[in-house]
């Protein structure tokens, strides 16, 4: 857990809680803040299966995953290469299209470039390419004269993509399982203090919305957990545009490994269809594997 990335506190928060639920589990959990030394700490701890607590750049990105496939451990998750594909949003889109499923127009674009110019007509949304949470996110509204002010610490490429109306959905995929439906509520943009802060968002679960759509979720999760060649738990997030019916209904991503304290979206669906957290937890366990 915790680690280098721009998720740190989160990843640090998601390890404490899957720490203390793997002990009320039964298991015994030493638990580690991933620095340089990680591959010394894990020889010399020797565990029988590694719980991987990280998140953002290095921790899902297929790095730490390679490590410890060098290392010969079990770990939660997805392997090496749909770690790696799904952190790369771009990459990610490609497989969604070629799988036949919806998503909106997108692009890559200098940094430098996209500061001088609308790169595409407002609105749209600009964010880098292989960061999570809502780390770095610019909303560009359609009355805005100026393309946006980015910050020196956006990469120098960045991803930009039409803006997406509508109802903010995500679907967790556990195993070969789509659990459930929910529709998140915020009072504007579903940025990092909306998704991390006390009350920065509501969730309803299940989402209350049209059995097609509910439907359709679960139906494009499960596929984009496939086709991204994911394993163990993931969660993929939409954007539905209640005017356009269906055909409203656009992913935006696949995170290959979710925040994990007992109220994050995904422990909250598993807690919905009677999966505790310690269970849910205890699941992944055994669920860890190397070389696939």
């Amino acid at each position: 857990m915790g680690g280098p990335s721009a998720e740190r506190e989160v990843s640090l928060s998601s390890g404490r809680e899957c720490a203390a639920a793997l002990r009320d589990a039964g298991y015994d959990v030493i638990e580690v803040d991933a620095g340089r030394d990680l591959a010394a700490r894990l020889t010399e701890i020797s565990p029988n299966v590694v719980f991987n607590a990280l998140h953002g750049r290095w921790g899902e990105d297929g790095c730490v995953q390679g490590l410890l496939e060098w290392l010969g451990l079990p770990y939660t998750h997805s392997g090496v290469l749909s770690s790696a594909l799904a952190m790369d949003k771009d990459r990610t889109k490609a497989a969604y299209r070629a799988a036949g499923l919806p998503v909106v127009d997108s692009l890559l674009a200098a940094r430098d470039d996209v500061r001088s110019r609308h790169v595409m007509p407002p609105p749209y949304v600009v964010k880098p390419n292989n960061e999570g949470s809502s780390v770095g996110v610019y909303l560009v509204r359609e009355a805005a004269n100026a393309p946006p002010a980015l910050s020196d610490d956006m990469p120098e490429t960045v991803m930009v993509e039409a803006f997406a109306p509508g109802r903010e959905l995500t679907t967790t995929v556990m195993g070969d399982r789509a659990l459930t439906v929910t529709d998140i509520l915020t009072d504007g943009w579903y940025d990092y203090d909306a998704k991390y802060t006390p009350g920065g968002s509501r969730h309803v679960v299940p989402a209350e919305i049209p059995p097609e759509i509910f439907a359709a979720c679960l139906a494009h999760a499960l596929r984009a957990h496939e086709v991204l060649g994911c394993r163990g738990l993931s969660r993929t997030d939409f954007r539905w545009d209640e005017a356009r019916g269906e055909a409203g209904l656009i992913l935006l991503e696949t995170n290959t490994q979710p925040g994990m304290t007992p109220t994050s979206l995904s422990p909250e669906q598993a807690q919905a269809v009677g999966i505790s957290f310690p269970e849910l937890c205890a699941w992944m366990v055994e669920d860890a594997s190397c070389d696939r």
